[in-house]
């Protein structure tokens, strides 16, 4: 598929038990992005993003605000070679 890019991120400040995972699956979803949430034992939570590259950017930089509740200090974001992602999930 032409233009698809695939984005690997890295959330952290007040980012687990605020919801970050769901509110990051259904905008992800209403983006048409494939790719997974999971939250880390550090407290971040990693996220990859796969899709076209305006909807992957969105949600790169929707990561700064994540849900209504979190308080994002940092997002870090490494752009990759799509891996053919399919559907979007919360990982455990």
């Amino acid at each position: 598929m032409a233009d698809r890019t695939r984005a690997h991120v890295f959330v952290s400040g007040t980012v687990q038990g605020v919801y970050y995972r769901a509110n990051t699956r259904d905008t992800a979803r209403e983006k048409g992005v494939d790719g997974w949430v999971k939250n880390l034992d550090d407290g971040r939570v990693e996220a990859i993003f796969e899709g076209p590259e305006d909807a992957v950017e969105g949600m790169a930089e929707w990561c700064h605000t994540g849900s209504p509740a979190a308080d994002v200090a940092d997002v870090e974001v490494d752009y990759e070679e799509p891996q053919g992602e399919d559907g979007f999930e919360i990982r455990y």
